[in-house]
Order: C-alpha cells, then structure tokens, then sequence
C-alpha cells in the first residue's frame, strides 16, 4: 500500500499529463487502483497537508481529520520542544494532546458548518456534519502515536532540560575524542549539521509594517517562516545551505533552475525538517557538495558527520566512507559548532541585509513606498541576502567555533568573534532603520533586533501549530497550481534573444559612465567590472548562436515532434551554476 507522500507524487505526474497506465507501471500497481486514487485526490492532498507523519498510509475523513490533524500538531510541538530542550513527560504530552485536539476539534467543527451554509444543498447539517468524539489522550492511544510517528525509542519520562554538562564533557574527551584518533580525521573531514527557523519576511513587531499586517484578513503568522539547513566542517568551510519552503514552486521562482539556485531547494507544506527532507539532503546536498570540496583539497572522502538528536533527523542515514555521531541529549547549546554563534550571526546579517535592501531601494527610487515595496520582497530577494550573509562569514570565524567540541583544530582560537559580527550587525541594523523612518522604524532599538533574530527560539505556540496543520485554502491551491503551470506562448530562460539584450544593456551602462563621470579612472574601473561579469554571458551567446547556426535545416520541415530543451537547459544551467561556484572558490 502506497504511504501518503508516494500517493501525492503519483498525483502530481498524473497532473503533469502522464497516462494511468504509466503512472501505475511506475509504481507498480494496476491502472484500476490509480483510478482509485485519482478519487480520492482531494482527501488524499488534505491529509498530506494536515499530517506531520509522511509515511502514513490513512486517509484523513470527516471522521478522524481531528486526530490526525491534532496528532500532527502535537508531533510539531514534541520535536520543538526537544530542540529546545524542554522538559516533557507522559503527563505534560497528554494534557498538551488533550488541549490541542479540543482546538480543533471547535474549529474544524465551524469550518464545515461554514462549507455547508456555502453549499446550501441536501440534508441539513446536523444529519451529514460527524461531530467529533471526546478524546482522553489515554495510554494505549499515547503508546500508539509513538509508534506511529517514530518516537518509540525517544525517553520522555523526566527528560532533563538542563544542559548536561557532564554528558558534553565525557563526550569530548573519551568518545571524541577515540573516533578522531580511530579514524584519522582532519579538520577538513569532520562536519556538523544543524537547522533553524528563519522568519524571512518578518520586521519588528513593534513597526508599522508588521502592524498593519497583523490586521490585514487572512494573516498567517507563520506564512514566512522556512527552515534553513547549515553545515561546515572544522577548517572553516561551509557547504551550500538546505533550505525548506512551503511551496514546490513560488511564482517568484518561475522558471528558475532550482539546482542553480544559491541553496538546496526543499519543500512540504509546514517548511519544518522532516526525516524524509533530512535523508534527501543528506544524499543530494551533503554528499555531492563535500565529494566535490575533498576532491579539491586533494583528500580521501573519509568523513564524519556530527549532527543532534532532534526528531526530524534520520537515524538510518548511512554512505560508504561517511560516519554519522549523534551528540549527547541536552549538549548542542554547549559543544554543537553550529550552535556556538554561526547560526545566530547568520540570521542577524540575514536581517541586516534585508534593511539594506530597503534603504537602497528608497535611494534610488523617487516614488518609494516601504509597504509597496515590502509587499513586492519574495523569496527570490531572501535567497540573495542568505547568500550574501554566509558570504560574509570569514573562514577563520566559523574555524573558531569548533574550540569547545575539537580545540586542536582551532586555528586562532581569539580570532573573528561571532560575538563582534553579531552586535556590528544589529548596530547598522537598528541605523538603517532610522533611515527607511516611520513607527516602529525611527525608535527602533537593539532588543527589537534581537528579539526579531530569536524568534524561533521560542516554543511553538497552540496558534503557530494550528496554522502549520490548517489545510491550504482554496486560493492557496490556485496559487500553487499557477506556479507550477508554464506558459507555453512565452520561451523562458536565457534565449539568444535575451542573452542579446543583456550584452546591449551593459554596453549601454559602460558608455554612460564613460560620458557621465568626469573620472576616466573610475568609469574605467567600472567597465572593466562590467566586461568581467558578462564574460559568462558573452560565452553563453556566442554559444547559443553557434547552434542556431548548425541547426539541420530538415527541422523547420519535419512535423515529427522533437524533444523539448528543457533538460539540456537544465544542464546547462547546472553546469554553469557549478562553473560559477568553482571560479568563487578559487577566488
């Protein structure tokens, strides 16, 4: 039987035009029991929406949509909660289960009282609507959902909050310490891996952007919330970082090479780390980004992976000369590298960038409106300041942060303080502020800033984690399936067209610095920055017109169709992408 995720792929290539038949050799059921599923599509695509367990098999019903929605919720809320290291036990998860499915339980109840008002057709409500049953969050229930969401294994009878100090020293000096000395592991081998939630598009709250916002119909609070996935090893170096959205496909994406994008692209519906998301990362972001930094470095692909016991972490993750090492419960605040200042002072330039953004805009547009302009951030514009925020952080900083866990690999052990890169941040933050004006802007302060970074370290509230299991409405399925829809009257990408164009356009750019700036130097200077970032540009459309040129010309006779470009465009795009990288890595 097929689980919930293999059920919403067999629909998607369903939606992408493929035959019953094909889809059901694909995977290996009869074409009657695709049919099948076909039916059931809006049920199907509910419960995937709702449910935090992707390897499911059940379909939600009016019946037991509470449950699973409430079950999903409260699976949300223990894997936070064991991030933060807050205390749980069987009591406090009961009453939490309990609570959140009488949330629920009155709100799916008005839900579809309202849809049946709408439709205002056959029996009345009272004879189609099930009203829910009572739950008690009893034992042989609580036994059954560990099971079902895989934390059977996981103590949660007294759980120790506190950091265990005496856990992370025994770790470092025996456990560590054996399986570097075992291995023979260099500080270019050894990795750590964690995520955080980013608020992508979130001001202070006090502004009067997110104000007007709050009170806006349809406000979602965690709408801009993704999961951003970071790792690097101990010499300093960081691989492309994992980032989890809510959509496959946003409008502001279209037509986008996701592999060429500057992190590694996951979606499902709550943007949060799953098992599943965590072993497709592992497989192709970690595996592939660190064969091809070892390759360079001249080193064998021996390494170790160092990642925490949180709940959307795999624990059957396993590659041929890869080690995977669980740390200690309790002791990520206090040996995890990643959780010694990267994560914070990424998230605080993140949020630094963002207002410069702003501030540019305004500077070099007369008609500037921040809520226009505020409204038109995609997440398109927040790939670009995550990666120019990772930029910025210097080798020997993210060296430094592996001196509590492995202190010989500590180049300069004072140098590059994350501290220093996280209050210079917030300091230009809290100026650029003053600049864009206006409530909340003009006043604003560094707690603002800070309390804006550390956002998600707060516990998930009963309102965050019912509107991570609403299902979509209907505008946001439109949304979303007008994403994904490609219009065939329009040719995307970088066609010879628009490669022209662009050549034209920095042409353009060189002629007006040289006639405008009375310093030859510098317009000079500019257009030789100019030429050196179209040199891949000008490759690429002497490229493309060289096979305009060499096209048989029986093509524009023959009314056999031909394969679609995409999948050459693709790899071009990746090749260039890898290209691109390499060039930056040598710089």
């Amino acid at each position: 039987m097929l689980t919930i995720t293999e059920k919403v792929k067999l629909l998607d290539m369903l939606k992408e035009g493929r035959s019953y038949a094909a889809v059901g050799r694909h995977y290996g059921i009869n074409e009657s029991s695709v049919r099948s599923i076909k039916k059931e599509e809006n049920n199907i695509r509910t419960t995937a929406a709702i449910s935090f367990n992707k390897d499911a098999k059940r379909v939600a019903t009016v019946h037991n949509k509470t449950m699973v929605r409430m079950e999903s919720a409260l699976a949300l809320w223990i894997n936070d909660c064991r991030k933060k290291n807050i205390t749980l036990d069987t009591n406090v998860i009961c009453t939490k289960a309990r609570t959140l499915y009488q949330t629920f339980a009155d709100s799916d109840d008005i839900h579809d009282r309202e849809e049946e008002e709408d439709a205002d057709t056959g029996p009345s409500s009272s004879a189609v609507h099930a009203v829910p049953s009572a739950f008690n969050a009893s034992k042989g229930w609580f036994e059954k959902f560990k099971k079902r969401f895989g934390l059977k294994n996981v103590s949660l009878h007294g759980e120790i909050a506190s950091a265990n100090t005496a856990g992370a020293e025994a770790f470092i000096n025996n456990k560590f310490k054996a399986i570097i000395e075992e291995g023979g592991y260099k500080p270019e081998q050894v990795f750590n891996m964690d995520e955080t939630g980013l608020f992508w598009k979130r001001m202070p709250s006090r502004t009067f952007i997110m104000q007007e916002e709050a009170k806006a119909p349809g406000f979602k609070a965690q709408k801009d919330r993704l999961t951003l996935v970071m790792c690097g090893n101990a010499a300093g170096f960081m691989i492309k970082p994992g980032l989890i959205y809510r959509s496959k496909n946003p409008r502001a994406l279209k037509n986008k090479n996701k592999v060429a994008l500057p992190v590694y692209w996951m979606h499902n519906a709550k943007a949060w780390m799953t098992k599943a998301l965590n072993l497709d990362w592992f497989k192709h972001c970690f595996i592939p980004e660190v064969k091809r930094y070892l390759r360079g470095k001249g080193l064998d692909f021996k390494v170790l992976l160092l990642v925490d016991n949180a709940g959307g972490h795999a624990d059957d993750l396993a590659y041929d000369g890869v080690q995977i090492e669980f740390l200690p419960p309790n002791t990520t605040s206090l040996i995890q590298p990643m959780d010694q200042g990267i994560i914070r002072a990424c998230k605080t330039l993140y949020t630094r960038n963002t207002l410069q953004h702003l501030v540019e805009a305004m500077d070099s547009d007369q008609d500037f409106s921040l809520k226009d302009y505020w409204r038109g951030y995609t997440i398109a514009s927040c790939l670009q300041n995550i990666q120019r925020a990772i930029q910025e952080m210097k080798t020997e900083t993210l060296n430094a942060c592996w001196k509590k866990l492995w202190p010989e690999a500590v180049q300069n052990p004072t140098g590059g303080s994350l501290d220093e890169i996280h209050h210079s941040a917030v300091d230009t933050a809290v100026n650029l502020a003053k600049q864009l004006g206006g409530d909340g802007f003009n006043d604003m302060t560094p707690d603002d800033i800070n309390a804006l970074i550390d956002a998600d370290a707060h516990p998930l509230t009963d309102a965050d984690l019912a509107e991570m299991t609403k299902p979509p409405s209907d505008d946001e399925r439109e949304e979303e399936e007008e994403d994904t829809s490609v219009d065939k009257d329009e040719e995307d990408g970088l066609t010879l067209g628009r490669s022209a164009t662009m050549l034209r356009m920095a042409t353009e750019l060189q002629r007006a610095a040289q006639e405008w700036d009375p310093l030859m130097n510098c317009s000079l200077q500019f257009s030789n920055i100019i030429n050196g970032g179209m040199s891949v540009y000008k490759n690429l459309f002497a490229q493309k017109k060289k096979e305009r040129q060499q096209l048989p010309i029986t093509m524009f006779f023959s009314r056999k169709n031909t394969p679609a470009p995409r999948a050459l465009e693709e790899k071009d795009a990746t090749e260039r992408s890898q290209d691109a990288a390499a060039q930056s890595e040598e710089q």
